[in-house]
């Protein structure tokens, strides 16, 4: 690596953070503004409010908006190198356009790296800190959150081909619940039924505990039926599952989202579509980075009139156009038939092409 090199990463970097940690100080009065009166009922402690929910908040607001803030700090910095003539000098010693750009990318890929592994468990982890402050303490008496409560009422879902489970109530806290049953048929036909009175999640034998069981066997016109005080039975599901909230999908981690990805697919789940754009995000967003990088870069390096004000302008408008592009995308698969994979994807197809037509212009 050259010193010029290392002047163009240690810019790079140098810049990000700077405006990462600038917005995310923005973001934070701006939230502390708008929550003063819930943080005042909630007569919590000012470390509690920064360690339970500041501490999920900043992660969460950095994630969403990180290519934003890459985008801009390569436009501001790239510009005042254009700006002081430093990219012309850079090109007139005999380094081609493609070496030039060589130091972004690396600054790009780093920053990529960075977003990616936070998509998969750093993110998750916040996500779940500030989802549970935010279910207890900002809308707890919100009737729009009600679907978001710990406790589920009349809970019904496909366990497998031939299976269905049902429950009268389950808490998603205690992993506890009552009313439970379980049918299997063959044939458009019952031939297992199994009730108990009440159930919980045995956390060290990880499996389910039915207590006051009923277990009815029926073979053509013979049944048999045993009964039990407790059972231990190993479903196929976990607490996990039963948790059907807002806020699901963007706590786990991706090994944990890809699982329960396969056992919603198993049961014909209603929210598959919605799982699986939220895991195919988490791959598509963090290139993002690399391509916003590049468009960054060749947006910025020519000397324009208006400075790196015009860049800046321009870069705000042209991330704004990504956002808006991407969240289009998501609702379409969301509630209509657009592929999940594509809806990810699309936004770096089409801004990828964009970056490709943009270096090829600018490298002549």
């Amino acid at each position: 690596m050259k010193i010029i090199d290392r002047y163009i990463l240690l810019k790079y970097l140098t810049t990000f953070f700077f405006c990462l940690i600038l917005f995310t100080a923005i973001a934070v009065v701006i939230d502390l503004s708008e929550k003063t009166d819930e943080f005042s009922r909630s007569k919590l402690s000012a470390y509690t409010i920064m360690t339970d929910y500041y501490f999920g908040f900043i992660p969460r607001i950095d994630a969403m908006l990180f290519p934003l803030f890459v985008f801009i700090s390569v436009i501001f910095f790239t510009s005042k190198m254009a700006e002081r003539s430093e990219v012309i000098a850079i090109l007139s010693s005999g380094v081609t356009y493609r070496r030039f750009m060589m130091p972004f990318f690396a600054g790009g890929l780093i920053l990529s790296a960075l977003l990616w592994f936070g998509y998969r468990y750093v993110v998750p982890d916040a996500n779940k800190k500030w989802g549970d402050f935010d279910k207890r303490y900002i809308h707890a008496n919100d009737p729009a959150a009600v679907n978001n409560t710990s406790y589920k009422q009349n809970v019904y879902f496909k366990l497998d081909r031939n299976s269905y489970i049902g429950m009268r109530g389950y808490d998603t806290i205690s992993k506890t619940g009552t009313g439970f049953f379980m049918q299997e048929f063959k044939n458009n036909r019952l031939i297992y039924n199994l009730r108990a009175a009440s159930f919980r999640w045995d956390t060290l034998a990880k499996n389910w505990k039915l207590i006051t069981v009923s277990e009815r066997i029926v073979r053509d016109i013979n049944e048999t039926v045993m009964n039990y005080p407790e059972k231990a039975m190993n479903y196929n599901f976990k607490p996990i599952d039963l948790r059907k909230d807002d806020y699901l999908k963007d706590q786990m981690t991706t090994p944990d989202l890809k699982e329960f990805i396969q056992r919603e697919k198993m049961r014909g789940s209603e929210m598959i579509s919605t799982l699986q754009v939220e895991r195919y995000n988490r791959d598509a967003i963090p290139l993002s980075v690399l391509i916003l990088t590049c468009i960054g870069t060749v947006l910025a390096s020519r000397k324009v009139r208006g400075g790196s004000g015009a860049h800046i302008a321009l870069g705000v408008v042209l991330s704004m156009l990504y956002i808006l592009f991407s969240r289009f995308a998501v609702v379409f698969a969301t509630k209509g038939n657009f592929p999940p994979l594509l809806a990810a994807w699309i936004p770096n197809i089409v801004f990828g092409l964009l970056a490709v037509i943009l270096y090829r212009r600018a490298a002549r």
